[in-house]
């Protein structure tokens, strides 16, 4: 006989640029995702059975994630208790010392909570520089975590004006990727917030000689389509540009096509962050607190 399994929730952040993704992948692939590393650590627990993760939110090949979620299963030998939160939480970061990954805290929640399907909403942030002519020109402390789109400036108020069409309840077809999910998974999507402020850079303030401004785009929803906060960026930076008038923005969203998005627009990985996944907090007190 066995102690039965114990289910925790844990919050997670990485540096995405080396990874093929936050989801698994096979393991003679020459780049792994974020989840291999978790759960070859996680089996340093000593479990019974192996550990899996299960991924509330996924996000691609060089895509960060100042903090994603996810849950798993730990069953110990008879007699042995359950784990505390703060053991899960140092004893993994032990072991991915290695990797730019990092547990930040962990909860015991019920056997019935899911990570993706308890989620409340998720937050993502793109980062943006302006002043660079080129994108050789980035602070090598920013390199990988930010855009710099071609121009010396950017048309704020045309895109703050345009990103108030993405508010709301929509087709959001348009602002897809095309992809496998395409048939299941169902188009609509309720964008709570989408926001455009400016921001600083790390270390910004010993190189303000250069004029260099920091932007950031913050979306919010319960779930998101395939690549769409790339393209809802992309689409922003290109009325900020005059390439795209902001009613076109509208008149995207109405033509409910990914074939009809301007091509070249997507905005690159570098500068997506997930930032937070949202969780009702009766959910994360089943077991008590969390380990910081």
């Amino acid at each position: 006989m066995h102690s039965p399994k114990t289910r925790y929730l844990v919050f997670f952040q990485y540096f995405g640029t080396n990874y093929s993704g936050v989801m698994e992948t096979l393991t003679d692939q020459p780049v792994l995702g974020v989840q291999n590393y978790l759960e070859r650590a996680a089996q340093n627990l000593r479990p019974v059975t192996p550990i899996k993760f299960y991924v509330s939110s996924r996000t691609d090949t060089g895509v960060h994630a100042l903090c994603n979620s996810a849950h798993l299963d730990i069953q110990r030998a008879a007699g042995k208790p359950p784990l505390p939160e703060s053991v899960i939480v140092s004893a993994l970061n032990y072991y991915l010392k290695p990797e730019p990954i990092r547990i930040l805290s962990a909860y015991r929640v019920s056997d019935n909570f899911h990570a993706r399907f308890s989620a409340l909403s998720r937050t993502y942030v793109y980062r943006l520089v302006t002043g660079c002519s080129h994108h050789s020109q980035i602070p090598v402390f920013e390199r990988d975590l930010c855009w710099a789109p071609k121009g010396d400036h950017l048309n704020v108020p045309a895109m703050q004006e345009a990103a108030g069409s993405l508010l709301g309840t929509h087709d959001f077809s348009t602002f897809r990727s095309v992809s496998s999910e395409k048939p299941f998974k169902s188009p609509i999507k309720t964008l709570a917030q989408a926001d455009i402020r400016p921001s600083s850079g790390f270390m910004s303030h010993h190189y303000e000689y250069r004029g260099l401004q920091f932007w950031e785009l913050e979306f919010k929803s319960r779930s998101f389509l395939y690549r769409q906060v790339r393209r809802m960026a992309g689409a922003l930076v290109a009325v900020g540009q005059g390439r795209l008038a902001p009613y076109r923005i509208k008149e995207l969203l109405e033509i409910r096509d990914p074939l009809a998005y301007p091509l070249n627009t997507m905005a690159p990985a570098a500068g997506l962050f997930l930032k937070s996944v949202e969780y009702d907090e009766a959910d994360l007190e089943t077991e008590g607190n969390a380990a910081k």
